[in-house]
């Protein structure tokens, strides 16, 4: 199995200060695997993203990375001047040129054919996010990261927006990383769970994930029903992944923050 990317106790202070957001940290994604990343507000999940892809110093430890692998990011959001008029297809060649043709496949692939006349601030939530995708899969990538994709999304969006993501994994065999807060979806989804808080907790399949102490801490009632409706929908067992056996009391099911994750 050939390793994309491969971090070693990496550890992230805070700016200025000796405060980690990260301690300590071992990830690795291989090729073709899907990992979801959860944790709550705060937990680091978006230093982590953002170390993988090289945009953040380390105050400790290494990351390598795959040679001459190529990756395509999806953010957690875009803030659009509305002053300044761009349509999709514009977009999309930005900042490296595409062909019409390399255009309009990569929307039809992403279920937005035809949008490439139409501004971007005309677009629905949904809309936006495939044509974000569809730009981040014109790299041809070998990982597709993506940080909170769903955000401002309802039900129905979610799961079209995750299914389309499987898809694109099924079609393409790039390994995608996932920062979620649709418990339900890394149930339905992933290969691997990984749940930070300020450290990896612990980490494995969903089903060993949501059963691990550490786990239950962070996301209280809401984990225990997407325990029971992953073993509803699933009649056969996962091996169980390890759990990091810290203590988590702070992050307690009454703690509000938690209950944002």
């Amino acid at each position: 199995m050939t390793m994309l990317i491969q971090a070693d106790r990496m550890t992230i202070n805070r700016p200025g200060t000796s405060e980690p957001v990260l301690a300590d940290v071992d990830f690795q994604i291989a090729e073709g695997e899907i990992v979801t990343v959860v944790g709550p507000n705060g937990s680091g999940k978006s230093s982590l993203i953002r170390a993988l892809l090289g945009q953040m110093v380390l105050s400790g430890g290494k990351v390598d990375r795959k040679q001459g692998l190529r990756i395509g990011y999806v953010p957690q959001r875009v803030q659009l001047d509305t002053a300044i008029p761009m349509t999709v297809r514009r977009f999309l060649s930005l900042p490296t040129r595409v062909t019409d043709a390399e255009a309009a496949g990569v929307l039809e692939r992403t279920g937005v054919s035809g949008l490439g006349p139409r501004q971007l601030t005309q677009l629905s939530g949904g809309q936006f996010q495939r044509v974000l995708l569809a730009r981040a899969l014109l790299r041809a990538p070998h990982l597709l990261v993506l940080d909170e994709p769903t955000q401002g999304l309802d039900q129905p969006g979610i799961v079209a927006f995750y299914q389309l993501i499987e898809e694109v994994r099924r079609q393409s065999g790039a390994a995608i990383l996932m920062v979620s807060h649709d418990l339900l979806v890394v149930m339905r989804s992933s290969d691997r769970v990984i749940c930070l808080n300020g450290h990896i907790c612990c980490e494995g399949t969903p089903q060993a994930v949501s059963s691990a102490p550490e786990y239950r801490a962070l996301f209280g009632a809401e984990a225990q029903g997407m325990l029971a409706l992953y073993r509803h929908q699933h009649d056969h067992d996962h091996d169980h992944g390890p759990a990091c056996g810290h203590s988590h009391d702070a992050a307690s099911p009454q703690n509000p923050e938690t209950q944002n994750a």
